[in-house]
Order: structure tokens, then sequence, then C-alpha cells
């Protein structure tokens, strides 16, 4: 098993990086410190953008913002080498090391958007969260539903004919319902401020035995409801919890350091589009201090509704964020293989490293420990605004 900082490399950038658009945000240190939205040139240098707008979520809102990824003038705060290795393990506080991409946005997600994760769901809450039920369940509900609900349209007559049926025969689902009905299940994974970046801990809550990864592609959207580019993440998921009751689903998803974002945002442009999104594969690899390891594929093509449609399931005149938003895409990805006794399916455990990657987004890598033992978030909303008129950046931008 490799150490932490032994994969922060250039391997978690995209693997045409040079011609790719990128924009992040970084810890600066200084008197005083603080985080500023970043870019990553093709020479390899990383500029720091704050002077021209403080805020990601406000730069990402700007129509040049592809031209200022690429060209706008900044101080060069290290090489992506420096800072990809001061990410990790044992960072230090004189050197910059990176954020999640977000700052102001809030962190949206969309569940079961997949038939595969919308299976296990289904067994998560017919099991009530006791992973020694799981298989069992999971053979049942094979057995009345199978996989014919791969090809179902969302809202569609179809779908509806089909909830018919499983009404009769006592094996509809409130995720059935958020799976192929017309309303897409849309939920708060994070608070504003709360994610964490390439190379941090990610954290399970510690009375949790049954979790796992959730590995998802995340769209950067603008307060227009425009997407503008995209990032991978971590959607940390505890199975027995939601399993027990849909009601305990904040406390499934929101926990110290639940939610990993990054490295970069890929702004749309020439070289990249909501259709590379659409046709992305993300692999998954978890690897434990035990020598247990768990590969998976997330193919975006088999998303049961388009991630544009998912969009605006979340904004529009029902909903506005003025800051924008960043919106999980859901992920099919549902791992069943035993970790333990033959049946108990997967649950991470502390120590493991999680890699999530496709070739043109980069790999997110995060250590996995429990919530109340990753570093406590104190640095929210009130924070930044502190900090950012001490460093001279409100009112400042270009």
């Amino acid at each position: 098993m490799k150490a932490l900082n032994d994969l922060l490399t250039l391997e978690c950038l995209p693997s045409d990086w040079r011609d790719a658009t990128l924009l992040g945000r970084a810890w600066l240190p200084g008197k005083p410190a603080g985080p500023s939205p970043i870019a990553l040139r093709p020479n390899g240098d990383v500029v720091d953008l704050a002077p021209v707008e403080p805020t990601l979520s406000q730069l990402l809102a700007r129509p040049d913002r592809v031209a200022l990824a690429r060209t706008a003038p900044g101080k060069v705060i290290a090489t992506i080498e420096v800072l990809l290795a001061n990410s990790g393990d044992g960072r230090n506080p004189d050197k910059p090391s990176l954020l999640a991409p977000c700052d102001l946005q809030p962190i949206k997600a969309s569940g079961v958007t997949f038939v595969q994760s919308l299976l296990e769901r289904v067994i998560e809450e017919q099991a009530r969260g006791d992973t020694g039920k799981a298989e069992t369940i999971r053979a049942q509900v094979m057995r009345i539903i199978g996989d014919n609900l791969a090809s179902v349209k969302p809202g569609s007559p179809e779908a509806d004919e089909i909830k018919r049926v499983l009404v009769a025969q006592g094996a509809w689902s409130q995720y059935l319902e958020v799976g192929i009905g017309p309303d897409a299940e849309i939920f708060t994974k994070s608070q504003v401020m709360s994610a964490v970046g390439l190379g941090a801990e990610v954290g399970l809550h510690p009375k949790s035995s049954w979790n796992n990864p959730e590995p998802e592609i995340v769209l950067a959207v603008t307060a227009a409801g425009e997407t503008v580019g995209a990032t991978l993440g971590n959607d940390v998921n505890l199975r027995d919890f939601e399993g027990r009751s849909a009601l305990l689903l904040g406390k499934s998803k929101d926990n110290n350091a639940s939610c990993a974002i990054g490295p970069f945002i890929r702004l749309f442009d020439q070289t990249f589009g909501i259709d590379d999104v659409r046709q992305a594969e993300l692999a998954l690899q978890i690897s434990g201090a035990d020598g247990f390891v768990l590969e998976g594929v997330s193919p975006m093509n088999k998303i049961s509704r388009d991630p544009l449609n998912i969009v605006t399931h979340a904004w529009g005149a029902h909903h506005q964020y003025p800051d924008g938003f960043m919106l999980f895409l859901g992920t099919m990805f549902a791992p069943v293989k035993d970790r333990g006794a033959p049946g108990m399916g997967f649950t991470h455990k502390v120590g493991d490293l999680v890699s999530i990657s496709t070739p043109k987004l980069g790999r997110l890598v995060n250590r996995v420990t429990t919530s109340d033992q990753a570093p406590p978030w104190i640095f929210g909303i009130g924070a930044l605004m502190r900090n950012l008129a001490a460093r001279g950046l409100l009112g400042q931008a270009a």
C-alpha cells in the first residue's frame, strides 16, 4: 500500500492538463495566511487570482472566466509539483497547499441516479442498516426487480406502469420513487466552506459500522444556472444510518470532513464540455492497511437522468443560488465485495486510501478517518470575510 503523499503527483491532474483550463483554491502562507482562487498554467506555474476576484464563486460567474484562468496576470505561488507535494500529510504551513475548489457555493447532491445504486438503496432500506441481512435481501429484491430498470426513463409512462406493478407486489420504495419517478432527489450534501480537498482526510461518523465512498462527478453551476465546469467528488456515505431511516439522511451525509472535492475545476472550453462529462468513466480504488483492495468503475453513460436535467431539478424559478452551487451527480458504484465475513459486504476501515479518477478530470485521493478525529472545520464564511478584509482583497476585484 502506497503512502498518501506518494500519490500526490502530476497523475492527479487531467491527462491533458497543459491544454485544460483549471481553476482551484489554495491556502497561502503569509500574515495573515488565507485562501485564494488559483489557476494552473500550461508551464506548471500556479497563479494567485485573488486580486482579480477574491472568491472562486465570483470568478466562476464571470463571462471571461476561461480567459482569466489562462492569461490573467498574478503572482506565481508555486509550481504544481510543489503544491501537490504539500497537500497531503505533514503540510508545511510556510508553503501553499490545495483546498477544495469551491468556497461560497452551497454543496448539493442528487441521489439514486443510477440503477445499481438504486437497488442498493432499496436493500439498505429493507435491511434497516443491518449488514448481516443485506445479501439475503439483495437476492430477494433482484428476483422481483431484476435489472430491467436500466432503460427506464424517469417519470415516463413506462415508469408509472412499473411503479403500479411493484406497489401491487409490495416492493415499492421511496428510493424507487426518486430513481424512476418524475422528481429527482436533491439534497444538501455539505455546508458552504466545509468540503475538504485533495490529500485531506475524509471522515466517517464514529458510530457507523457500514459505510462506503461514492465516486462522483461534481458540476460547478453559476447563479444564472449555467454549468461552467466539472470536478471530482467523494460523497462519503453511511449505509447503516440511512438504511435505518431516510430521516437520518442529513446525519448520514453531512459530518465533519465527509465531503471531498477536487483537485481542480476543469472549465468548459474548446477542449472539454458537458459531453465529456456524459461519457466519462470514473475509476475507484480503495486500498486498506490490511491489504484489502477494491476496484470499480462508474460509467456516466449509465446515468438515468441527463446531468443538465439534474441541474434543473436543483435550480430554477423554484430555487436560486446567488453564489452558484456545486452539484454531485450521483454514482452507480455501491460496493458489495466482502471485506470480512461472507455476506457482510464492504465497509471502510480507518486508514483506507480512496482514489477516484477519470482521465479528463484527474484523480482525487483521500485517507479515511473518523469525523471526530479529522481536523475540525473552523474556517467558515465569517472567517473568510474577515480574512479577505485583513488581506485587503474586499472591494479590490478587477
